[in-house]
């Protein structure tokens, strides 16, 4: 074969002869590796991941290897620090969810996603400011509105996919604690490890959390990318408090239930004071399953790696993959977490663990429907002594969302409200 014909699986395209002579002239035959690679992310899995924070941004991080299309969709019930001061101040969503994504899947050079993610430490009101929440803000009022200014900048920026909120209302985070009392602001939900801002010693722990106002409507585009996906994943990210609060818009939950993608699980590496202490991987799963009323996932992945470098800051344990119940989503355990820093993913080993796992549901390049994937009556898989996990990829919704089962009848039913087609 020729050097200027390239194949991708068993479909090949050739560089135009012109392009590959003046390339080839000037010593740069790196230039048509580039575009190799960009046709082949072009031709990616549709990856929908879902979540806030650091966890999301680590996730992309990783899956930018993998595909060009990628849909991040991102929580708004963020009301700490730099975001939470632009939220009250400017009325516009948080943004400093949404930087970390543009940071993480922007097409710049390192110094410039180190530019976006700068934190002003003095000066009178820019102290605590991040620059690229500063850039988003910016925008949103060039143009007229925050979701257009973040399309805006991630199209400046060369961002490789699509960043959405999951709702453009004006939510806030409420926990119902154990005790019975409530926690009003998601900030006021989990103890900031760096600078000790909220104290959770003594306090009770959170039984669930809920929106207001309770009936925040989807972003369409947030809905149309999950019955549009092929991969889904949830999570890494604060359970409570970045997690959840996508699952929590009710259009959002019943798009991942009827979605024909495959739907992944990532469970948190450590638990949160304030949030998930003692939680072992089975509680993380429990704990979204009860919010939305329903079994939305195909596989569940959890870290079998315990001996990583803890940071000395951080109060929290290592997240146990124990399983005693029998649950509806085949469960893989892995290494997967940051070798030298024990509360984080390693983006490479986790969008590694995501895209095997959707390939062995493929067969010859073709990805399954849900009807032909394992049926969830087969047995336990196990996966370590005394714990096993449901090898069942095909999740089943409750009784109560049945209706939203066929993905032809949500997407018709959630997008016409909309104007939209699928």
């Amino acid at each position: 074969m020729h050097n200027n014909v390239h194949k991708k699986g068993t479909r090949a395209w050739s560089v135009p002869h012109w392009l590959h002579a003046g390339l080839s002239s000037r010593g740069d035959a790196r230039v048509i590796d580039l575009l190799d690679q960009q046709r082949a992310l072009r031709r990616g899995p549709k990856i929908v991941a879902i979540g806030g924070g650091t966890g999301l941004s680590i996730l992309l991080a990783g899956l930018r290897r993998y595909s060009g299309n990628l849909t991040a969709i991102v929580t708004v019930a963020d009301d700490g620090g730099s975001s939470g001061r632009l939220r009250r101040e400017l009325g516009i969503l948080p943004p400093g969810d949404f930087r970390q994504c543009i940071a993480a899947l922007a097409d710049v050079e390192p110094l410039m996603a180190r530019l976006l993610q700068y934190r002003f430490h003095t000066g009178s009101g820019l102290q605590g400011h991040n620059l690229g929440n500063l850039l988003l803000a910016a925008m949103a009022d060039i143009t007229g509105s925050f979701e257009l200014g973040l399309r805006e900048l991630s199209r400046v920026l060369a961002v490789q996919g699509q960043i959405v909120p999951s709702t453009l209302d004006d939510v806030v985070l409420v926990a119902e604690l154990r005790d019975q009392s409530y926690l009003h602001g998601e900030s006021s939900m989990h103890h900031d490890h760096a600078s000790g801002d909220v104290c959770v010693d003594g306090r009770a722990p959170i039984a669930r959390v809920f929106l207001k106002p309770a009936q925040a409507r989807a972003y369409p585009e947030a809905v149309q990318a999950l019955l549009d996906a092929d991969i889904v994943v949830i999570g890494p990210g604060s359970l409570y408090t970045s997690v959840l609060p996508n699952l929590l818009v009710h259009d959002i939950a019943r798009a991942v239930a009827a979605s024909a993608a495959y739907r992944v699980f990532v469970c948190n590496v450590a638990t949160e004071p304030g949030e998930t202490d003692q939680y072992s991987a089975e509680d993380f799963l429990v704990a979204v399953e009860r919010h939305v009323d329903a079994q939305l996932f195909d596989v569940v992945i959890t870290n079998t790696r315990l001996d990583a470098s803890r940071p000395p800051y951080w109060r929290s344990d290592v997240v146990a993959a124990e399983w005693h119940a029998r649950h509806d989503a085949e469960v893989l355990t892995a290494d997967v977490v940051d070798q030298n820093n024990a509360v984080r993913h390693d983006p490479h080993k986790l969008a590694h663990m995501i895209i095997q796992a959707w390939t062995r549901q493929c067969r010859g390049g073709r990805r399954l429907r849900r009807a032909e994937r394992t049926p969830h009556g087969a047995e336990p898989t196990r996966v370590r002594p005394g714990s096993t996990g449901t090898a069942g990829a095909q999740a089943a919704v409750s009784r109560r969302w049945t209706r939203w089962l066929s993905p032809l009848t949500v997407g018709r039913r959630l997008l016409g409200e909309w104007g939209l087609r699928w």
